[in-house]
Order: structure tokens, then sequence, then C-alpha cells
């Protein structure tokens, strides 16, 4: 008995079904890989724990909490077109302009390492010339929001056009330039500034800045200041300074290396300090 609904399923069954459930997760997943790079992401994960915490309270019949959920989600459903706003509008965008079918790749060991190759002797060029530069290396959480204020780039990342762009007095210098899989994104971002009041005042806007978007998302920040030309970085709202050129490397290959012992080597590190 058991087996005659999924052989009645089994035979009404057609060909054109499984064309339109493909259809259907093809469309989820490029809806996903626009906005995997967006805030969104979080956003989406909050919404789909709020409702699994909806669905327990009911069948634990609670229903103060069951009811208190579901007024929530109905004014959280409501608000959704505002809050994603900015990501509905870029995604209408890629579509316009075809780019629902471009797929974005994963960096590789490879041009990890023309990376590192490219910006360690770039930092270490710029703190020897007291150059201020502010790099944003962009992880899981996506700044398509930062990418959008600054001039757009979209090129591979090499020492002689980020050493262009961080040329005292150019239109370029003052803001931040965000990398996105080895690829500069754009040069010239605004960040938004740390509010910690207690910082060192020997931090300026540079630092705060770095300091600022790193408290926001999960990216790594690599900062040149301009009065000592020390080398920093920044990640989960806090900066390590003074770092060599050795230590810059390490901590960027742990931070995207997809080796286990990236990693394990810098957590290692974080638990010494």
């Amino acid at each position: 008995m058991s087996y005659i609904p999924i052989q009645g399923f089994i035979s009404s069954f057609r060909l054109l079904d499984i064309l339109d459930i493909a259809l259907v997760a093809f469309f989820l997943y490029k809806l996903f890989l626009l906005l995997r790079n967006t805030r969104a992401v979080s956003l989406i994960k909050g919404l789909v724990f709020l409702g699994i915490i909806t669905v327990i309270s009911r069948a634990l019949n609670l229903h103060v909490v069951n009811w208190i959920l579901q007024q929530g989600m109905t004014v959280i459903l409501v608000a959704l077109p505002v809050v994603f706003q900015p990501e509905l509008r870029r995604a209408l965008e890629h579509i316009g302009r075809g780019r629902l079918f471009h797929s974005n790749r994963m960096i590789s060991e490879e041009e990890l390492a023309h990376m590192l190759d490219e910006i360690i002797p770039l930092t270490a060029g710029l703190s020897k010339t007291k150059t201020g530069a502010l790099l944003v290396f962009e992880r899981e959480v996506g700044l398509n929001e930062i990418i959008d204020t600054g001039i757009q780039i979209d090129g591979l990342v090499s020492k002689e056009l980020l050493g262009n762009i961080f040329i005292p007095n150019t239109p370029l210098h003052d803001g931040a330039v965000v990398i996105r899989e080895g690829r500069i994104m754009a040069a010239g971002c605004l960040l938004p500034l740390t509010t910690d009041r207690s910082l060192s005042t020997e931090l300026g806007t540079r630092h705060r800045a770095a300091i600022g978007i790193s408290e926001k998302s999960d990216a790594v920040v690599v900062v040149v200041s301009e009065e000592t030309g020390a080398v920093s970085y920044t990640y989960g709202g806090h900066i390590y300074r003074h770092l060599t050129d050795e230590g810059l490397r390490k901590t960027l290959e742990g931070f995207f290396s997809k080796r286990p012992q990236g990693w394990v080597n810098f957590l290692k590190r974080r638990s010494d300090k």
C-alpha cells in the first residue's frame, strides 16, 4: 500500500515537470549569486532563524511566543521591499545589463600567491615613502554598497596600478580600494567611520574608516599610515598595528588560503596575542 502513492507520482511525472523544477532551481541559484555579495544574506539568515523558532513554538504550543513571532514576521514581510530596496534595484540592473548568467569565481591558490606577490611589495614601498593607503579585501559579506561609492575598475591586482591609485594629491588617493577574489573592483570608495571612542588619538580618519568597515562586515582591511608609514590591518572591529612584510603575508594567507593550515596558523597567532 505504501508504494501506491509513489508509483502514482512517478507515473504522472512528465519531462516538462523536470524542466519546470530545473528552471526554478536555476533562477533561485542565480538569485542567490546576486544577493551573495550584499548584506541581504545576513537578513535572510535572520528571517530563516525566526521562521524556525516560529515553527518550534507552534509545535510546543507556546501560544504567546508564537503569536508574537507571527505578528513580527508579518511586519517584517511588509517591510522587506524597503529593507531590500538597494539589493532589488541592483538585481534588476544586473538582469537589464545581461549579467544574470554571469558567474563569480573563487580565488585559487595560484591567484592568491599572485595577489600577495603584488600586495606585499606595494605596502612595503608605500610604507617607506609614508604614502597613505587603504585596501579592503572582501570576504563572505559583500561590499557592493561600498563599491558603488567609488570608481569602478575591475582589473587584476598589480602593484603598478595600485601605486598609481595611491599617488598623493590624486582624485583616488584618499579613498579605499576594494579587492574581491584577486581583482580590484573599485577605487576611491567611501567607508563608514567607527564610533568607538576608546581608540587611540594617534589613529586618524583612514584607520577609523578601516575599523568602521570591519565592524560592519567580515572584510580584512590593510592600512598604511601617512604619518608614520606603519602597516596595520583591521578585522572584526579590531586593529593590529606595525606589521612586517612577512607578518602581512601570513595574515592574508590565513584569511584567504584554502589550505586548512592557513586558518590554523592564523588562529594560533590570534591566541598568542
